[in-house]
């Protein structure tokens, strides 16, 4: 039976890059059907609304999505997308792996680290941001729970363990944040005491920013809150040759969208030049969540052979060529 997923092409090179993604999963077999669906700027461009509700009513339906990069209008009156999404669906795992790739412009090759985010509490989940009347003070609330603390720290656990993974590192600041981190940090204490199997320990942030450039090695696993998560992600994705080789999922108790977490990049849309790697590894994610596994080492294997080989690389990965070429190369393989 073929399984239906939601497709959001995107702005800017978004819909370059899934398109050559759809194109890979369909050369593997994956048999799926795909429901295409409108956000960001082209969404407020045909529908007035940056998020339509037709859009949400896809995902729903479907549970899962496929999803480009989009791009909120900077200014006041608008939300983020991506946090009203992960807010809207509950998708409180933001999971971004990053593993060296041989042929890249990486500075190591070495990195396979996990970086854990809670996606939906925190600073970064944008509760309380006042303005006063003159301009001159500004404020903004982070508010975390236990129960949101046990999730995602349960989550990293049990994906460390099915994954064969040995260590977990819960990164915080609770020697400043005594309440918000200081609970992050309390309850990453009491959740390790139920994996004996697996190695735990706790880092600063600013320590961790520190050793994931010195000693990036050392690291298995990451779990942390939503603004530390984003940041330390990003830093995790330029280890390994940059977004443009980092994929992201969010997974709530219902629902799952995987993405590109890199921009929109409008400079360069409609040139075949952009690099879907970044998607086609959120592919791959998704093709292990829905269980399709066998398909996602085979375009795993595909692409790693790709960008080692050097055979029709794009400019970012060192070589000449576009997006259409680097993704038939890929197809060969398939």
């Amino acid at each position: 039976m073929s399984t239906t997923i939601t497709v959001i092409p995107g702005d800017g090179i978004g819909p370059d890059i899934v398109d050559a993604t759809i194109k890979v999963l369909d050369k593997a077999g994956c048999g799926l059907t795909y429901e295409y669906v409108d956000a960001g700027l082209i969404a407020l461009e045909k529908h007035g609304e940056l998020l339509p509700d037709v859009t949400l009513a896809a995902i729903d339906r479907n549970r899962v999505a496929l999803k480009g990069p989009l791009t909120t209008p900077v200014g006041g009156g608008f939300t983020s997308i991506n946090v009203t999404m992960r807010k809207h669906f509950g998708l409180y795992a933001n999971l971004r792996p990053v593993v060296s790739f041989k042929g890249t412009q990486a500075r190591y090759d070495n990195i396979d680290i996990i970086t854990v985010r809670e996606n939906t509490e925190g600073m970064y989940s944008g509760l309380g941001q006042i303005t006063s009347a003159d301009g001159s003070e500004a404020e903004a609330m982070s508010k975390v729970t236990r129960v949101g603390c046990e999730r995602i720290l349960r989550f990293a656990y049990e994906l460390a363990r099915r994954e064969g993974r040995k260590k977990v590192t819960a990164v915080h600041k609770a020697n400043i944040l005594k309440t918000t981190s200081g609970m992050f940090l309390s309850v990453a204490r009491d959740i390790a005491k139920e994996y004996p199997d697996i190695q735990s320990e706790e880092m600063i942030i600013d320590a961790t920013c520190m050793k994931l450039v010195m000693t990036p090695e050392i690291f298995d696993v990451i779990v942390t809150t939503n603004l530390f998560g984003d940041i330390l992600s990003d830093l995790c994705a330029g280890l390994v040759g940059g977004l443009g080789m980092a994929p992201g999922a969010n997974i709530g108790r219902d629902h799952a969208i995987f993405e590109a977490v890199h921009g929109s990049a409008p400079d360069i849309a409609g040139k075949n030049i952009a690099n879907p790697s970044s998607v086609i590894l959120a592919a791959i994610q998704m093709l292990e969540h829905i269980g399709q596994t066998d398909n996602a080492k085979r375009i795993l294997a595909a692409l790693r052979d790709t960008i080692e080989s050097g055979d029709r690389t794009t400019a970012d990965l060192g070589g000449n060529h576009g997006t259409t070429e680097f993704t038939q190369a890929i197809l060969d393989r398939l």
